[in-house]
């Protein structure tokens, strides 16, 4: 069990706990995932909104929220509670995304910085009556916050948006909103207690231990009796028996009539329940003692399920990333025995090399050699990239990648003839520089003639690196041109370049394959933070 007097160790090792978890990356779309970004949003928002305040200021008020599902008639509640409208109740507070919070005026310091719910900015509009009611304010990601004097000091409530509302948005600030709270009010109607939205809450309001109050609202008369009854079977089947429980009555006031404020003795029991909770200094302690204990406490079992689910998250990264890697440097490994095998020396090249030098000439011999070579190339990033797609099939991490855009084919043989077409300038360049180094000889001009041809000394080593057995002979008319040891010297050189043209090649578009993933940030440290910081703070509890 946690002790909160050991405030400034405590909070230490929280705040790095939250930074540990606002650190979490979850964008593989695994199975868990979606609830560990859930869990991962909770824990920061209790950290930020709630525990962390509550012990750096453990005098300020009790938060008590008022949440519940669409209909259940929380804004009705809190302005009987207040004794005047201070949130608009009707069909139309689905749409709302104003959360109101009220407090004693002398309490408004507390809620006028950043000190809770630090992502809302605090508007302050004139109070409302019944000819002037209150208007939503446009802005969105606002806290309206007004005050009364007639809640206790020590006291403030706030009217969350929907649990179950239509808009996405309002479903995520209320439960967000629930993380702020030291009092979680849970308000639901005889006609849907036994819905799943009340109960996620009670549950969630379980699993943390927190302060809760559970409201049956709008219940009919004749049925008051049989209603909380089985209301509290369930409770009591759902291990909540102990809850303190409230029904109000169905009532004209209930759907908006007369003034739309419930009677006083309608809501009597909750007001003097809460003002208890804020005015007595031991049932305030028990209050915050309860529910930051049992949202530290919890810690112990969330971090370690937020640490597997990033750790399952590196994982599918690994998986996802050898897949490309595997497909890659299995097509480099069969580029090369192709390249071995003359592979290249097929279709127009191999008809082109037949008809040199009688038909055909070195440079039409030295295109086709290049062009067969792209292809060989694209053919290996072709099948590359339908291994990785066989072997993504089976990965349901692999939907963060995406697909391949249209004409994604077209620009990778792209690539590659332009990669070609560089190799081939070298190869020339080569042959160049090999025919300058050549003995000139002396004498007359038709001797001086007889020096090599650097096109014919390209196409025919060219030939010689990429033709195989079938080529022999163009190895052997380098010789007689070059010299042997010229020769030798050339090809090796040349056989570097169609190595590292290979290379170039493959890991360009293996690096670019992986690009969306290193973009992930998917990375193992966040997992093992998080349990280090979880051992920090277990220190200290």
């Amino acid at each position: 069990m946690v002790t909160l007097d050991e405030r400034p160790q405590l909070i230490d090792a929280l705040s790095a706990l939250r930074d540990r978890v606002a650190a979490v990356r979850l964008p593989l779309p695994l199975p868990d995932a979606s609830r560990a970004r859930q869990t991962r949003a909770e824990l920061l928002a209790q950290l930020d909104d709630y525990l962390v305040p509550r012990l750096k200021d453990p005098d300020a008020p009790l938060l008590a929220v008022v949440g519940g599902s669409t209909g259940a008639g929380k804004s009705t509640l809190v302005n009987s509670l207040i004794g005047r409208r201070v949130s608009e109740a009707g069909v139309l507070r689905p749409t709302t995304r104003t959360p109101v919070l009220v407090c004693h005026p002398e309490d408004q310091h507390w809620f006028a910085g950043l000190r809770v719910l630090p992502q809302l900015t605090r508007v302050w509009l004139p109070q409302a009556d019944e000819e002037h009611p209150v208007e939503e304010p446009a802005e969105a990601n606002a806290l309206r916050v007004e005050t009364a004097a007639t809640l206790p000091r020590g006291l403030a409530l706030l009217d969350a948006p929907d649990i179950d509302s239509l808009v996405v948005e309002n479903r995520l600030l209320a439960a967000e909103l629930m993380c702020a709270a030291d009092i979680w009010v849970m308000v639901t109607t005889a006609s849907r207690y036994a819905d799943a939205v009340p109960w996620h809450l009670l549950r969630t309001a379980k699993e943390y231990d927190a302060t809760l109050v559970t409201v049956l609202d709008r219940v009919p008369h004749q049925i008051v009796g049989e209603v909380s009854r089985q209301f509290g079977a369930l409770l009591e089947r759902a291990g909540l028996g102990g809850v303190p429980r409230f029904t109000i009555p169905e009532l004209p006031e209930s759907t908006g009539g007369g003034s739309g404020l419930l009677p006083e003795s309608a809501v009597a029991a909750l007001r003097a329940w809460l003002a208890h909770r804020a005015e007595d200094p031991a049932a305030r302690q028990q209050v915050v003692f309860r529910t930051a204990s049992g949202v530290i406490d919890s810690l112990d079992t969330r971090l370690p399920e937020l640490a597997g689910a990033v750790a399952a998250q590196y994982a599918a990264a690994v998986r996802l990333g050898t897949a490309v890697e595997k497909a890659y440097g299995g097509e480099g490994a069969r580029v090369r025995k192709e390249l071995g095998k003359g592979a290249v020396l097929a279709g127009d090249a191999r008809a082109r090399w037949r008809a040199y030098p009688r038909d055909s000439t070195a440079d039409e011999l030295l295109d086709a050699l290049t062009e067969s070579l792209a292809a060989l190339l694209h053919c290996a990033v072709a099948a590359a990239e339908e291994r990785i797609r066989e072997a993504h099939r089976r990965e349901p991490a692999a939907g963060a990648l995406g697909n391949a855009p249209a004409g994604a084919d077209r620009e990778i043989a792209e690539r590659i003839g332009l990669e070609a077409r560089r190799w081939r300038r070298v190869l020339e360049e080569l042959a160049e520089e090999e025919v300058r180094n050549v003995e000139k000889p002396a004498g007359s001009r038709a001797a001086r003639a007889a020096l090599p041809d650097a096109g014919t000394v390209a196409a025919l080593l060219a030939a010689s690196l990429l033709g195989g057995r079938r080529a022999r002979p163009a190895g052997e008319r380098l010789a007689e041109l070059l010299g042997a040891q010229a020769a030798l010297r050339l090809r090796d050189q040349g056989g570097d370049l169609v190595l590292t043209l290979v290379d170039r090649v493959l890991h360009a578009e293996r690096d670019r394959r992986l690009a969306p993933l290193d973009a992930l940030g998917v990375t193992p440290e966040p997992q093992a933070e998080l349990i280090a910081a979880l051992s920090v703070l277990q220190k200290e509890k």
